[in-house]
């Protein structure tokens, strides 16, 4: 199994900085692509970033050139360090990371609790 923990959330005026943190764990053989995605109540889930064991990342057209994602693979975390925050940027944001199992060289699809991110003045 792999466990999820994310970190970073919180309150932040506008225009302000916040660096969300997912960390797994477990019997990982291999990740590939790890993302972030966000929610807000009412409405589906969407991508806001992702990025490639090899370091390619990709990013939704709302947040590009203010977010940024990065993972550490030794420790199998990616990062999201959002700057020039802004309200509508406000959401429940869930890392995604699809990891191959060591017991059976499956990969499955795994999602963080989830963190708040409330950007208000």
């Amino acid at each position: 199994q792999v466990q999820l923990v994310e970190s970073g959330g919180g309150l932040v005026q506008p225009g302000g900085s916040l660096r969300l943190s997912c960390a797994a764990s477990g019997s990982i053989s291999s990740i590939y692509k790890m993302g972030w995605y966000r929610q807000a109540p009412g409405k589906q889930r969407e991508s806001v970033a992702s990025i490639s064991r090899g370091g390619r990342t990709n990013y939704a057209d709302s947040v590009k050139g203010r977010f940024t994602i990065s993972r550490d693979n030794a420790k199998n975390t990616v990062f999201l360090q959002m700057n020039s925050l802004k309200p509508e940027d406000t959401n429940v944001y869930y890392c995604n990371v699809p990891a191959v199992l060591t017991t059976t060289g499956v990969e499955y699809d795994y999602w963080g609790q989830g963190t708040q991110v409330t950007v208000s003045s």
